[in-house]
């Protein structure tokens, strides 16, 4: 066996296909209504968001632009979370100057990742910048994040499906479970 979880390891259903949908849906009703004759770029960090990104784009009914930024975060040499280093490894490819841009995650926990990424975006002068997340840990947070929309408020488990993963494995599942690993 390679280390992988089998179907096995998968645990109960923490939200279930009906219940994702019908989130997904009123966060695009609130963001139609918010960016209603505005310039709106949503922008996921991949790859754990891009399930998510693509159900709410459904869900908002105005003409939108979609790209995407791949970064890597790792420790450093010290155990501390404060110790990171993030790596961009893919940028956006429009410029984002003069856009409404919607920062779309699947989980925030500490928020340091995201903090970086914001502060990265904010150089580049949008008209303004929000954040959406699916899943999120605020009782986790190391650094002030601004959360606009937001899914859920997540227990701290780990979990699989709708874009989480375990081993690159169980993105595709349709529902949202706990991870027995």
């Amino acid at each position: 066996m390679s280390g992988r979880p089998s179907s096995q390891a998968i645990g109960h259903t923490y939200l279930d296909e009906r219940t994702i949908a019908a989130r997904v849906a009123e966060l695009g009703v609130e963001i139609t209504h918010d960016y209603l004759g505005r310039d709106l770029l949503m922008l996921s960090l991949l790859k754990g968001a891009v399930f998510f990104m693509a159900d709410l784009a459904r869900q908002v009914h105005l003409p939108l632009e979609m790209d995407y930024l791949a970064i890597t975060s790792y420790r450093k040499e010290h155990h501390d979370p404060l110790h990171r280093s993030v790596r961009l490894l893919k940028d956006v490819d429009r410029p984002l100057e003069g856009k409404d841009v919607l920062v779309v995650q699947d989980i925030i926990d500490t928020g340091l990742t995201l903090h970086y990424v914001l502060r990265l975006l904010e150089l580049r002068a949008p008209a303004s910048l929000e954040v959406c997340t699916f899943l999120d840990r605020p009782y986790r947070r190391l650094a002030d994040i601004p959360v606009r929309y937001r899914g859920f408020t997540a227990p701290d488990d780990f979990y699989v499906g709708y874009g989480f993963d375990y081993h690159q494995l169980h993105r595709n599942l349709p529902y949202v479970a706990q991870l027995l690993i």
